[in-house]
Parts: structure tokens; sequence; C-alpha cells
């Protein structure tokens, strides 16, 4: 990215619900002016490289929050050799103030900024403040969230609260697509299992796909899936004679969303609030393993808000054939949640965010 005089550094890292946001950020910090340098570990740099122009640094941290105590030895001086690096990057670049994007990636930045007396602001994207925010939430100028319903903020804390909603791409929020659905139109779904995938998705699906064929309803199937089982799933879904496309990781999702009416997905944040956006109706199976259940307190919440339906993985057999049979006898249960998802809208995430950075540069 250019250089300009004002520098903001932003730490972020692990999986995409952490680095994407971090990348719509820094896109839209460039465009108003700044300069941007992003500092990340190597999980978030295989996403990240392929992004021209970004200005990546590499710091690789770890989390404390091990039960093992050779564990929890071994990642404390890996942190603590992440701060010195961290000091180390910020007296060569100096920025003016510091974004943690969440994730234990982001701690060691933050609390080096703290120690130079830098200024940093915090951002939860989940229904529930992460292990390292919470740590960092005395420290923090602000904590940027994208809902005020986010659980797990200590009283105390809650002044530094500062809704901005979901910090998606701006593609995203300028997205527009005829979602309506009628009668006899075959449910398109796109198939998500998140910046990893889903290697479940891949095992259990297609015999939910063959029985819903088997009972006279029409299906073409959108599905990213790991690069390791794209064979055997492509041979399962040619054995059923499903209209099928198959993919691996994809920066190319906008594609996929105008072809769509229905996605399956994980709950992670950062999908579902692209998924939230782009007025796309949503089956939501939390990774059951997620930090603090995090993904199934997101689904719980959308399903709430009517913007889409959860399913646990431990029921998905049982039920979403079902839920898939009324969808596709009841076309209005998607329309209504169309329209409710229409009542959300990120659009002002940048306004809100340039606002309050304008304070501190």
């Amino acid at each position: 990215m250019k250089e300009f005089k004002n520098k903001i550094l932003i730490a972020t890292g692990g999986t995409g619900g952490h680095v994407f946001p971090a990348y719509s950020l820094a896109q839209n910090l460039f465009e108003n002016k700044y300069s941007v340098e992003i500092v990340t570990d190597n999980r978030g740099y295989k996403y990240l490289k392929n992004y021209k122009n970004l200005n990546l640094k590499i710091i690789n941290s770890a989390t404390i929050f091990n039960k093992n105590p050779i564990s929890i030895i071994i990642s404390f001086f890996k942190i603590v050799l992440a701060i010195i690096k961290s000091w180390r990057i910020l007296s060569n670049f100096r920025p003016k103030l510091v974004f943690g994007m969440g994730g234990y990636s982001s701690f060691p930045l933050c609390l080096a900024a703290k120690i130079m007396k830098i200024p940093f602001i915090i951002y939860e994207n989940n229904l529930v403040i992460g292990k390292a925010n919470k740590f960092l939430l005395p420290y923090t100028e602000k904590l940027f969230v994208s809902y005020l319903e986010v659980e797990g903020i200590n009283e105390k804390y809650k002044h530094k609260i500062y809704e901005v909603g979901n910090i998606v791409r701006q593609e995203i929020i300028n997205f527009e697509k005829n979602n309506s659905l009628i009668g006899n139109e075959p449910l398109n779904i796109l198939v998500l299992g998140g910046s990893q995938a889903a290697k479940s998705f891949g095992e259990i699906l297609p015999e939910i796909f063959k029985k819903c064929l088997q009972n006279g309803i029409k299906l073409k199937i959108f599905q990213q899936c790991l690069l390791n089982q794209k064979d055997e799933l492509e041979k399962n879904y040619k054995s059923i004679n499903v209209d099928f496309e198959l993919f691996t990781f994809s920066y190319k999702l906008l594609s996929y969303f105008s072809k769509i009416n229905l996605a399956i997905t994980r709950a992670g944040s950062s999908m579902m609030a692209e998924l939230l956006n782009c007025k796309i109706p949503i089956i939501a199976v939390p990774f059951p393993y997620a930090a603090d259940n995090h993904q199934l307190k997101n689904a719980k919440y959308f399903e709430q808000k009517g913007y889409g339906f959860l399913i646990q993985e431990k029921e998905i057999n049982k039920k979403l054939f079902p839920l898939i049979k009324t969808i596709h006898r009841d076309k209005n249960l998607l329309n209504q949640m169309i329209k409710n998802q229409n009542i959300h809208s990120d659009k002002f995430v940048f306004e809100k965010i340039n606002t309050l950075v304008k304070k501190y540069i």
C-alpha cells in the first residue's frame, strides 16, 4: 500500500473470521488516506498474501488458555517473544493507532502498544467476547462490536462499547439481488464450511440431498469442500444425479451469492455477516468445538432475529431433511426471512469507524 502520513496498524490472524474483517478495514482506511500495516500470523498470511498492495508483517503467537502445564509454559515464552517482536514493529512503523481484530494472534501487539502508550481499539464480531479481547478490555480505548447483545463483558467496561456493526467488504454492502422465491422454483443451495471448510458436511449432506431428490425436491448444490474429498464428493453427487458445482476455498463467493437462495453454513461471525448483508436465508450448523461455544451463540441470535434456522451438528441427520422439505413446500418461509434480513444493514460501518478514528489521528 502507498505510504501516507497518518499511520494505523492492524493486528489479526488465525481464522477467516478475524482476517477478512481486518482486510476490509485496511482497504477502507487506505481509501481514506491512512498508511496501513497489517501484522498477522502464518495462518492469516495464507489468506492475505493473495491480496495486492498490502503491507504485511508476520508474528506467530500462542494461547495461554491450555490445560496442559507444559503447553502453558511453552505458550508463555512464545507470547513474550511475540511481544518483543511487536515492540520492534511498532518502533519502526510508529502508528498513531492500533486495531486488534480479536483472537490470540492480535494479543501481543495490543499489549506492546499499551506498554508503548499507543492507543489501541479491539473488535469483537461474535455474540460472546473472546478470551484475548476480554483480557485486553481494561486497557483498550474502545471495544468495537458487531452487535450490542454481545455477552461476557463486565459491567464496569460497558462504557467502552461502540457498536459499529459487521466489518465486511464494500462489495458485500453494495450487493443487490432479487431473492424472492416462487412455488415451483428449485432450491439453489450453497454449502459453506468456513475458511477451513467442513469435512463433516461432505460426509453427511450427500445422503440428505439424495433423500430430497427421491421426494421430488429439485436442488442445485454449490458446495465448498476440502481438496482431498473433492473427488469422492463428485462421485457421490454424480451417482444421485444431482446438479452440482464443487469448489475449495474461494475469494469469489459473491459469484455464488448471485446464484443461490439458501445457504447451509457454519456459524462463524464473518460468513454469517456476509450472508446477512446479502439477504441470503441461512441454515446454520455451528462448529461444536468452537471456543466458548461462540458459533452456537451466533446461530441462536440469528434464529431469534429471524435471519436463519439453527440445526446442531448432532441433529443434522434428523432435522435437515424435514426442514428442507418444509421450505420446499412453503417458499414464503424464506421470503419472510429475507424481509427480516432487510431490516438489518451494515452500510454505515465504515462511517462509524472513521468518525472515531479521527479522534485519535
